[in-house]
């Protein structure tokens, strides 16, 4: 009986074009690029003018023109992100909408930064049982409207952006092949955003103004342990060895946790593709905006193997290892545009930070946890 797999054929990035620098960040901050760029390896990011939901679609209709697929024959859109339009109904449902995939299901999935490869993971199981045969997978954030812009620790850290998978049933060996996904949740409270969700309804918090709990080295060493952990499984469960690794795209959290995971995978760092340093930390977005990348920049060759490691809050982790297909260059380019922005990205930010700073000295109080961690048993 022949195998199905799910290959990926079609890709697509949309990247806000407003930049916010170091330099930009120290003007409302107690910091400076050297010291962002020691700690991080980041130089900047990019913060959106436009919608999540808008990044995501744009992303996703550059995947399709890719692929050569009419969104009319999309069976399934997954829309990887913590930043939703609402809380219901779902975001993918809106970009069904605005692809015109009127025959797709839609859902939505977030395990905070590994929500692209949870849910690349899940597209692609559905294509291997026969579930469906195409899908769009997205990964997005728009974490600029609500960011703690006044909290040095996060605030330097995370940036917009968007890009998009198409997969398509084959019986070819290639896309995911291998993928192990856990979550060391004794440590979901090193990572968290306070502010949102049933635990603050009715408790006089300001929609979008929030706090967040970050204890950096905590997070540091579990997040190199997960990742290199599940490369680590994945590459055995694959049969694949470090050698045989032609590019690691990891998520692009921090450049010491990068290099701490590649050292432990056995990958060297010249096969390691890096974007920390242009875009920062986005979240759900980075895995496949640095995939996007890789192949527009030539170096993801026919038939690679690839090793896409990652971890977020909860604090999720997984590994994933791909085969590449023959075809590196897309079938059709889409360069379609939304109007360009009008304000910097320091003029955004300093806007959202103006209807923050009213609220933000009494939110302590508010936003302290208003409901406990039970157990069962």
């Amino acid at each position: 009986m022949t195998s199905t797999y799910a290959a990926i054929t079609g890709w697509g990035k949309w990247m806000p074009p407003a930049v916010l620098t170091n330099e930009d960040l120290s003007t409302f901050l107690d910091t400076n690029d050297e010291w962002i760029t020691t700690r991080t390896g980041m130089k900047e990011r990019r913060v959106s003018h436009v919608s999540a939901m808008d990044m995501a679609t744009a992303a996703a209709r550059r995947a399709l023109a890719c692929a050569g697929v009419d969104a009319g024959d999309v069976d399934l859109i997954v829309y990887g992100s913590t930043s939703y339009e609402e809380q219901a109904p779902n975001s993918a449902s809106g970009v069904q909408v605005l692809l015109g995939a009127k025959q797709a299901a839609a859902m939505d999935v977030n395990t905070a930064c590994t929500s692209f490869l949870y849910g690349l993971s899940s597209a692609t199981a559905m294509i291997r049982t026969g579930m469906v045969r195409n899908a769009v997978v997205i990964g997005v954030e728009l974490v600029s409207r609500y960011m703690d812009w006044s909290n040095r620790n996060v605030a330097v850290l995370f940036g917009d952006g968007a890009a998009a998978v198409v997969l398509q049933a084959t019986d070819r060996e290639e896309g995911v092949v291998g993928s192990v996904l856990g979550c060391d949740a004794e440590g979901r409270a090193t990572l968290r955003i306070r502010g949102f969700g049933c635990g603050y309804a009715n408790q006089g918090v300001t929609y979008g103004d929030t706090l967040w709990d970050f204890d950096g080295p905590q997070i540091f060493k579990r997040a190199v342990r997960g990742m290199s952990e599940a490369s680590a499984k994945v590459m055995a469960k694959c049969g694949v060895t470090s050698e045989q690794v032609d590019l690691c795209v990891p998520h692009q959290a921090n450049l010491r946790i990068i290099e701490g995971v590649a050292k432990y995978a056995g990958v060297p760092m010249e096969k390691v593709m890096l974007t920390v340093q242009r875009y920062g930390n986005m979240s759900a977005a980075t895995v496949p905006v640095a995939l996007v990348e890789a192949l527009e920049e030539g170096r993801i060759r026919p038939g690679a193997t690839l090793l896409m490691p990652a971890f977020g809050a909860g604090l999720t982790f997984c590994s994933l290892v791909v085969k590449w297909g023959e075809r590196v260059t897309p079938l059709g380019v889409l360069d379609d545009e939304f109007a360009p922005p009008v304000k910097t990205a320091l003029e955004m930010v300093n806007e959202i930070r103006a209807r923050q700073d009213p609220h933000h000295r009494s939110l302590a109080g508010l936003m302290a946890p208003v409901f406990a961690e039970t157990r069962i048993g």
